[in-house]
């Protein structure tokens, strides 16, 4: 299950420390990790001015919050005009892409990073947040279920050890199981998963054999998982295993096909690892081919001999399930970050086109990735003086302290970009955590445990 909407994502450890503006974090990020320099004119060498940081800055903010750059100009006193060109020439979402990266690679060289490994590895999980749009695009689409009767959109976002290392929007009518391998292996950052799940909508019938082939666990969460038993696979004939068990396979593999289809299937996955197309666009094509197609029924066997390998382990496995629904619920605790973040106009997009929308959605990661950063930081600097002091139990303790908090962050308010630089007392917060009394309240176990 998944958490309540009254479970707290905002652990105890962030109670004790001092607010700070989300400008001032943004500069202090930006000096630990230079993600500026990844915002380049898009006019290359041919640009007649330099960027000025603080308007790159102003820029992100007032799209990752959904301000929009009228408001913002409001509340920063910087000009409505002067935002507007710095926007135009600055984000993109390859700038964007290179600024999330930077600050994705240098969470991962933290000394906190590693404690929030699953079972000794890397363990990710994508899933798709439905947003509202405010006006109609060309990928917004009806869903009762979530917009009554408006149209909205959707964010797909791979989470990995809590960073959000990826993401894409996608109509609400397509299915999400047709990008989580695009978003994987497009994944440009230095973290690299090597297991990922997913919930029901993330599976299809060649997610398992795709992501296998790339090096993959692929980990998915079944909704009714008695379901899924009832379509295992085997080399033998099913009347070969005894009648009176509980789990049996439902058909034998067809190797024959397989053998038959090899070149074909071959060819395919080399498409895709040469990047020629995308999983959505294979899976498409077929999808529109007639039922009886050879190399579709091929993969789908493949597929099968994967899951009905995952499904038994999975049954076997309470650790396995519990890591499974660890990373899940990470995702989860990422969504609640953004949607708090993105908090202007109800969350809603107000954007004209596909590619501003993809603009807004990144610079709510950008934001999400760089208080993500600051808070393993500030982890990290905790747990290394704890342990230089002999206190081994501060490891448990910080494994279930998640970096995905903002309770202590300001995102309201107004908003002052300074070109001078801002200097953090990272001596004073750690003095807060020195203090045994401290200490203990900071350490206090709670229902937010299981984000961690």
């Amino acid at each position: 299950m998944y958490p309540t909407e009254k479970v707290q994502t905002n652990h105890a450890f962030y109670a004790q420390l001092p607010s700070i503006a989300i400008a001032d974090l943004l500069r202090f990020v930006a000096k630990e990790t230079g993600f500026l320099e990844a915002f380049s004119h898009v006019l290359g060498r041919h640009a007649k001015s330099m960027p000025n940081l603080r308007e790159i800055l102003a820029c992100v903010v007032a799209f990752g919050t959904n301000m929009g750059l009228g408001k913002m100009a409001e509340v920063s006193g910087l000009s409505y005009a002067t935002l507007l060109t710095t926007a135009r020439n600055m984000l993109r979402p390859e700038t964007l892409r290179g600024a999330n990266d930077a600050i994705s690679n240098a969470t991962a060289k933290l000394s906190a990073f590693e404690l929030f490994n699953i079972r000794d590895e890397v363990h990710s999980s994508s899933d798709g947040q439905r947003m509202e749009t405010k006006i109609d695009t060309f990928n917004a689409r009806y869903s009762p279920k979530y917009f009554g009767l408006d149209k909205g959109v959707s964010a797909c976002t791979v989470v990995a050890n809590h960073v959000p290392i990826n993401a894409r929007i996608i109509g609400t009518h397509e299915h999400e199981s047709h990008y989580v391998f695009d978003l994987l292996y497009n994944n440009t950052s230095e973290i690299r998963p090597t297991r990922h799940s997913t919930d029901t909508h993330g599976t299809n019938h060649v997610n398992f054999w795709t992501l296998r082939t790339f090096g993959y666990g692929f980990a998915p969460r079944y909704k009714d998982l008695r379901k899924k038993t009832a379509s295992l696979v085997s080399f033998e004939a099913p009347n070969t295993y005894a009648q009176d068990v509980l789990i049996r396979p439902s058909h034998k593999v067809d190797t024959d096909l397989i053998i038959r289809e090899w070149p074909n299937i071959q060819r395919i996955m080399a498409s895709l690892a040469q990047k020629d197309t995308t999983q959505a666009t294979i899976v498409r094509k077929l999808s529109s081919y007639a039922r009886q197609n050879q190399t579709k029924k091929a993969l789908w066997e493949l597929d099968n001999i994967c899951r009905t390998l995952y499904i038994l382990d999975f049954i076997d496995d309470v650790d396995l399930r519990q890591s499974v629904q660890k990373a899940l619920n990470r995702g989860e605790a990422f969504h609640r970050f953004r949607r708090a973040v993105a908090f202007v106009n109800g969350g809603k997009f107000k954007v004209q086109t596909e590619a501003e929308q993809q603009v807004w959605n990144d610079c709510s990661r950008l934001i999400a990735n760089a208080v993500i950063y600051y808070n393993t930081m500030l982890l990290s600097q905790v747990y290394e003086r704890k342990l230089a002091a002999g206190d081994t139990d501060a490891l448990s303790a910080i494994r279930r302290m998640s970096p995905v908090a903002w309770q202590h962050v300001n995102l309201f308010g107004t908003f002052e970009f300074s070109d001078e630089e801002f200097i953090l007392d990272m001596e004073a917060l750690l003095a807060r955590y020195a203090d045994e009394t401290n200490w203990r309240q900071a350490t206090q176990e709670g229902e937010d445990d299981e984000f961690a």
